[in-house]
């Protein structure tokens, strides 16, 4: 290679390289120098810089400026949590039901007050449930304890037929200790609601005993079950042979009252039993039929049996 040449180029790319260096030095030092000043006046830089952003906002022309209001309705109404005058046929419902009609809202939602009602609705239903019958009350009464064949609550829940029959030890004392070939022939159970039964039994029972003994009608020796089922009757009737079964058990609660209680009658209940041959007599509570009128009045149904000689469907034909 020419050595003469190479020289010549290694000098032109010196002088290039000498000839770039001063102005990046320059663009350093002026750069050093701004930084300067921004650090020793950040306020000024600040205000100015902030001042700069609301000149270009105000000139900027109207369609590019940002609103963030949201644009008002023509047809928007004013919010009300329910109804000011509700309609004559609501009202008339309202009067005749406890059901939870017209009760408001609040937006799509119940209001608050409504809310807790039916949370302590539902929290008295449970207890009704898991409740039990308290042992005084069973004194208060006179009356002996048997069971079924259920163990626990959860048991008589999620077996139904294990509640339709005695444990051998309630058959035994039953035949030992009750009366046999009654007229009338009254249990009592807890059923699906003790709080029933602590909130009316006293006032049905001995109302039902008033009027079977003014009517002349004979009893048997009345027992509690614990946990039994409406079906229990038949094997009842099948051990002590009454003419009429009258069975008095805690309903199912529901939201509008944990405490009703029903009574179940039947001619001559047996194992084979079927529903069309027994009656009820339901809903009695405070709230519903008065547990005194309850009473008085299972004693003339009792009556109307031993006539006819049916119960259900048969006595309603023999009395049409």
């Amino acid at each position: 290679m020419n050595e003469e040449l190479v020289a010549k180029i290694t000098q032109l790319v010196m002088e290039k390289m000498n000839g770039q260096a001063e102005p990046q030095q320059t663009a350093e030092t002026q750069q050093s120098n701004t930084t300067l000043r921004i650090l020793e006046t950040p306020d000024t830089v600040v205000a100015d810089e902030s001042n700069t952003l609301i000149k270009l906002y105000s000139s900027a022309p109207a369609s590019e400026q940002t609103s963030y209001a949201e644009p008002a309705e023509a047809n928007a109404k004013a919010f009300r949590f329910e109804e000011d005058n509700l309609s004559e046929s609501v009202q008339a419902a309202r009067k005749n039901t406890p059901a939870r009609i017209g009760v408001g809202r609040a937006g799509t939602r119940p209001k608050t007050k409504t809310w807790l009602q039916f949370r302590l609705d539902h929290a008295a239903a449970v207890d009704a449930v898991y409740g039990e019958v308290s042992e005084e009350l069973l004194q208060k009464l006179n009356v002996s304890t048997v069971t079924t064949r259920v163990t626990d609550k959860e048991e008589y829940i999620t077996r139904p037929d294990l509640g339709r029959r005695l444990s051998d030890e309630s058959k035994e004392f039953i035949q030992a200790n009750c009366k046999s070939n009654p007229q009338v022939q009254i249990i009592i159970s807890n059923g699906l609601s003790a709080s029933a039964i602590e909130e009316n039994i006293m006032d049905v029972y001995l109302s039902l005993q008033q009027s079977l003994s003014n009517l002349n009608i004979e009893m048997g020796t009345t027992f509690y079950i614990d946990k039994g089922r409406v079906a229990l009757m038949d094997e009842i009737g099948e051990i002590l042979q009454p003419e009429v079964v009258v069975y008095l058990i805690g309903e199912r609660p529901g939201l509008v009252s944990a405490e009703s209680m029903s009574a179940y009658l039947c001619y001559k209940p047996r194992i084979g039993t079927v529903e069309a041959e027994r009656m009820v007599i339901s809903n009695i509570h405070k709230g519903g039929i008065p547990p005194l009128e309850a009473g008085a009045y299972l004693g003339t149904v009792v009556q109307r049996i031993l006539q006819h000689k049916a119960s259900g469907v048969a006595l309603v034909e023999k009395e049409s």
